[in-house]
């Protein structure tokens, strides 16, 4: 374990929308040749930066915040108040991963009238996606998507309108993730807090569930069973 990576602070920005079918996001798709998520759609973010932590005056929550909304101006031109965000939950990657993070998630309303510009380089491709629309690609295969990205869309979905979401994702707690990836089996698989599995990793193990798995390019949420007080991480 001591030669395990330790996470890196990051942070993202879910942008929403009303649009004409409902709730809408923007998503980015990463160049395909970068080595970590090519290829992979995403929301707008990146690591903090020296100079994010110099603005935020060394607190990571207000450096987050900043760098959250100059990764949002750098990979689709979009000016973003960092004040106005809500904040989601954190995100940190399993151990496994060679390449780890500690991830800020935030909400914010877009701009009127957005004209997304981006680079070429790093990203390739944006749509402003409808939530529902978004979630039943990648339950069809159609979409991949990291577990973070389907979760946080899935806890966007019950929303009508982009006031609503930012009101009632206020009203909660932020969720803090820190997800185990199962040691063997047959199935790739993740635990969250609350899962029999989740301190030893072990999927053979039975009881309470809280996890994902990955079933033919879809992740598969599973919360049933669990102790009062874990909240299910798709609302």
């Amino acid at each position: 374990m001591s030669d395990m990576p330790e996470p890196r602070p990051a942070a993202t920005v879910v942008l929403i929308r009303d649009g004409t079918g409902g709730l809408e996001t923007l998503m980015l798709k990463r160049n395909k040749a970068l080595l970590f998520a090519g290829g992979v759609w995403v929301f707008p973010g990146g690591s903090l930066d020296p100079a994010d932590w110099e603005s935020g005056d060394g607190s990571e929550a207000s450096a987050a915040r900043i760098a959250a909304a100059r990764e949002a101006e750098e990979e689709s031109g979009l000016d973003i108040d960092a004040d106005t965000m809500v904040q989601i939950s954190h995100w940190t990657t399993p151990v496994a991963e060679p390449k780890r993070f500690y991830t800020w998630f935030f909400l914010a309303l877009a701009p009127d009238e957005p004209e997304v510009v981006i680079d070429g380089s790093e990203i390739h491709d944006h749509s402003w996606m409808n939530v529902s629309e978004a979630i039943a690609a990648h339950e069809s295969g159609d979409l991949g998507l990291f577990p973070p990205t389907i979760m946080t869309l899935r806890a966007l979905q019950g929303y009508m309108t982009a006031e609503d979401a930012m009101i009632g994702i206020a009203a909660r707690d932020p969720y803090d993730v820190f997800p185990v990836f199962a040691s063997g089996g047959e199935e790739i698989q993740v635990f969250y807090r609350g899962d029999v599995s989740y301190d030893s990793g072990d999927p053979a193990l039975r009881g309470a569930s809280h996890r994902c798995i990955l079933r033919d390019g879809v992740w598969h949420y599973i919360h049933k069973d669990v102790a009062p007080g874990i909240p299910r991480l798709d609302s």
